[in-house]
Parts: C-alpha cells; structure tokens; sequence
C-alpha cells in the first residue's frame, strides 16, 4: 500500500484529503507544518508528498526545497487556494520552479486529486 503525506495547517483540509485517498486504498500520514512533516520523511518510507503552500512555521515552498536536498525522488503535489504578491508572482507557480511535480489549486475535486495521485505514483 503506497503512503501518502498530506501537509495542511488546516485540520479539516487535511482530513479531507485523507478520506478522499483512504476511499482509493492509500494510506494516508497527516502533518500540521513543515516541520513535523519532515520528521515524518525521516521516521517513514513516504511515496508521495500533497502540502500546502501557505503555513506557519515552515511554508509549503520551504518544505519543498528542504525536501528536495534530503530526499529528491519523492514526487509532490502543492496545493494552494491562492496566494503571492499581486501581479508579481503566483505562490503555485514558485512552488513548481522549486521542486513540486504538479501544482493544484484549491478547491479541486477527488477525481482530480486521483488522477495526479495516480499518474505521480505510477510514472
């Protein structure tokens, strides 16, 4: 069974992903920050990686690139409901340049959330 990270300071985003990808046949870790969620890399074999982008602590941008250093095979899902400096820039967009396999804005659908799920676990 492939093991799932979802990062979300929202309590209730997470345990809407969670049911969502529970009803697909993952298992599905939750971390509330960066922080925890890299200790969580540490202690567990993860095989993909959903955040969010915008959190306290450690932002979903930084968690992406200190992924990156210590464990750059696993695939990531960002996932924002908006965000950047206006006009500027897009927080999905950097996340992309910085690491994440596939950017998905918030509110998405479980289809759409299977289907990313799927295609990064099977390419």
């Amino acid at each position: 069974m492939k093991k799932i990270l979802v990062v979300d300071d929202e309590m209730t985003i997470r345990q809407m992903v969670q049911e969502m990808l529970a009803m697909s046949g993952f298992q599905v870790i939750l971390a509330e920050s960066g922080v925890h969620a890299m200790t969580i890399l540490s202690d567990e074999k993860i095989d993909l990686v959903i955040t969010d982008i915008v959190m306290p602590q450690e932002n979903g941008i930084d968690l992406i690139m200190d992924m990156k250093k210590v464990f750059p095979s696993i695939p990531v899902i960002a996932m924002s409901g908006g965000g950047g400096i206006e006009g500027r820039f897009n927080y999905l967009e950097i996340a992309k340049l910085v690491g994440a396999n596939v950017i998905l804005e918030k509110p998405f659908s479980k289809k759409t959330l299977e289907n990313l799920v799927e295609k990064l676990l099977n390419h």
